[in-house]
């Protein structure tokens, strides 16, 4: 008799992934009709589809030096500023917008000050609202990717990003019930050589830049 059976493990860079295998019994103690090892087939065909659509949290992001719709990940030595972006229990970012200017790479000093889980995504909405819902079906579904950061209560980390093209690149916390909550925020991204701040003014002093030298 032929078993299906789906375990789940960790991709690099790509959180949790489906993963499937078949366990067969030698055809020396079972023998199993042509028509039943077509039906398997087809079970494994639709579980592994399934599995990659919905346990693959990368989102197409990009990684080394290829560039995405959001950018890519930036390099520790072409820092231009520092932002520094705070989490709450409130589901808030401080701050939920800023300012930078395109080619530039920005590292975000992301601090958790409340007590749940928090993360810091970089990503369109459209990923973004596709990532949370993934997050919805497995809530302890990980994900590690250059765009983003998750930290538990009271712990802090950074990401560090180039925005490669102007426009606006959104940010969120995909954690579940937190993107309801309204935990996201947005990075305008100015055309080279318009003008463009860290944050906006009313942002608070967890939100000011810093210039790196």
């Amino acid at each position: 008799m032929t078993g299906l059976s789906c375990s789940r493990s960790r991709g690099v860079g790509t959180g949790l992934v489906e993963s499937l295998r078949i366990v067969s019994l030698k055809e020396s103690e079972m023998k199993i009709p042509h028509a039943q090892h077509a039906f398997v087939a087809i079970l494994v065909t639709l579980f592994a589809s399934a599995a990659l659509a919905s346990g693959d949290h990368a989102g197409g992001h990009a990684h080394g030096d290829e560039s995405s719709a959001i950018g890519k990940p930036g390099k520790a030595a072409q820092v231009t500023r520092t932002v520094h972006v705070d989490m709450t229990d409130n589901m808030r970012f401080t701050p939920a917008s800023m300012d930078v200017k395109q080619g530039e790479t920005i590292r975000f000093k992301v601090k958790n000050s409340g007590q749940v889980k928090h993360e810091f995504v970089l990503g369109t909405e459209q990923e973004l609202k596709a990532h949370y819902q993934a997050m919805l079906k497995y809530p302890e579904m990980a994900h590690e990717d250059p765009q983003m950061i998750t930290l538990a209560g009271g712990e802090q980390g950074e990401v560090i990003w180039q925005f490669t093209k102007a426009g606006k690149v959104d940010f969120a916390c995909l954690q579940p019930g937190h993107y309801d909550a309204g935990m996201k925020g947005a990075v305008t991204v100015a055309r080279s050589g318009a003008k463009a701040g860290s944050a906006r003014p009313g942002a608070a002093a967890d939100g000011q830049a810093e210039h790196s030298h």
